[in-house]
């Protein structure tokens, strides 16, 4: 089964790939440093983009799948994972700061 592709809402998708998120948010929080954010994110963006592939060569359904013939959106999800990184950074920093 074929996914007809819509720019206007797979780049949505695309920043909101669950294995991104998660992936990023857990960085992130373990993350000592705010320059780290940065690897946490790359390691995130690859992952993401590797599981996405994996999961949409066997055909499976996923919500912005990486194939050749559709588009892949490294831009959004770069900025995604920088974002999700951050917020995990932040929230660590905001509970320690509470305890």
């Amino acid at each position: 089964m074929t996914v007809p592709y819509y720019p206007w809402t797979v780049w949505i998708w695309a920043g909101l790939d669950p294995v991104l998120i998660g992936l990023a948010l857990y960085l992130g929080w373990t993350a000592s440093q705010f320059g780290k954010v940065f690897i946490a994110a790359i390691i995130a963006l690859a992952v993401s983009v590797l599981v996405s592939w994996a999961i949409g060569a066997v055909g499976m359904p996923w919500p912005a799948p990486v194939s050749h013939d559709g588009p892949t959106f490294f831009p959004v999800r770069t900025v995604a994972a920088l974002v999700w990184a951050i917020l995990g950074f932040g929230a660590r920093r905001l509970v320690r700061r509470g305890a």
